[in-house]
């Protein structure tokens, strides 16, 4: 049985690895000695570059006992990159030393969804006692990860899996978001960002890769506008009670044509409510757990649709991964060694990180 440490006694495969695991609901987690995996048929064995740290691994860690169906304990970690250590049997491919990003939702794999590569859409989810590597499975907060199948892996070229890693999460999931409203945000529009945190910093530079719409960052936080304006926001907006007047204004009155709220708790529902327009799109993608009040008249403007949305298929990471080789999106990212993991939760939970936070297990 795993017990806690503070440092492992060995290192390498097939004897004991460092792994940052929830161990208990509602109790923070903690740094453990377990076993090096052994994998099995189908199964592939990662060397974990990087894993990014994600604000719903906090709302996670925040849920009491039997509100999710995961079985305690599991590593943390959902957005993975790293270096492949070993294939099981029947595995084709792949190779030792490839590096490769793990594609995150984790479904049945043979429904309709899944055979579109839309895992995060998995016909079967309610069957499946996990979301996936990090979510209920054991994920990449540590020296190695077993990664079920190989069609979760897509390959990273010359990127570098620490790089990359936050990709998986904080980049696809705004480009899964994005990407359906398209149509909408040709030249002359305006895109409306509220939050530029690991996800939010990312969506903006989607939205100046893709669109020809004037971007508008919103935040709280003076230091995460800046950042918002290095990777190109056109404008950017204080979170307040001016924020929806000034939008407004920058909008002729107008509203703009996606608001993509990244953070989706009740005030900023709220401004992404105020300040969308007629036939436009208002998008939730955080997980705050506000809410709206619904009326049919009033509530948004006429046309005007919500929804909300969940990561992205793998052929869309694909894609990211690709904008990401070309340098048209960067993550800004701070590295942690596995020890310093509790620091970098730590820090985002404080509002000290900028961009994403991104655990390195193999330095």
């Amino acid at each position: 049985m795993a017990t806690p440490v503070v440092a492992p006694r060995y290192r390498g495969y097939g004897r004991l690895m460092l792994a940052y695991q929830m161990v208990q609901w509602q109790q923070e987690p903690e740094l453990r000695e377990v076993e090096v995996p052994e994998p099995g048929p189908g199964q592939v064995l990662l060397k974990v570059g990087g894993a990014g740290a994600c604000h719903s691994d906090l709302h996670v860690a925040e849920w009491p006992e039997g509100a999710l169906p995961y079985t305690l304990p599991f590593t943390l970690g959902h957005e993975n990159a790293g270096w492949v250590e070993k294939v099981g049997p029947g595995v084709e491919g792949f190779a030792e030393g490839d590096a490769v990003a793990v594609y995150g939702p984790w479904g049945c794999g043979r429904c309709i969804a899944c055979r579109r590569s839309e895992e995060n859409y998995c016909e079967r989810a309610a069957e499946i006692p996990y979301h996936g590597g990090g979510l209920g499975r054991d994920g990449g907060m540590a020296e190695y990860m077993l990664v079920p199948s190989p069609r979760l892996l897509i390959p990273l070229g010359d990127l570098d899996p620490r790089d990359a890693a936050p990709l998986s999460d904080a980049a696809l999931t705004p480009y899964h978001a994005i990407k359906r409203s398209l149509p909408l945000l040709g030249a002359g529009s305006t895109a409306v960002v509220i939050g530029v945190g690991g996800l939010g910093h990312m969506a903006v530079q989607i939205l100046r890769a893709l669109t020809g719409s004037r971007i508008v960052a919103v935040d709280a936080s003076e230091q995460a506008l800046a950042l918002a304006r290095e990777v190109g926001a056109d404008e950017t907006v204080a979170a307040g009670p001016d924020a929806a007047d000034r939008i407004r204004e920058l909008t002729r009155g107008l509203g703009a044509n996606l608001v993509l709220d990244v953070v989706g708790a009740d005030d900023t529902i709220a401004l992404a409510a105020s300040v969308a327009r007629v036939g436009g799109h208002m998008t939730v993608i955080g997980l705050a757990g506000g809410t709206l009040t619904w009326t049919a008249m009033g509530a948004l403007p006429w046309a005007c649709s919500l929804t909300s949305t969940y990561w992205g298929s793998a052929v869309e990471l694909a894609e990211v991964l690709e904008l990401a080789r070309r340098g048209q999106i960067r993550a800004h990212t701070q590295r942690f060694t596995l020890e310093q993991a509790p620091e970098a939760y730590r820090a985002m939970r404080e509002g000290r990180l900028q961009g994403r936070a991104v655990i390195c297990p193999n330095g």
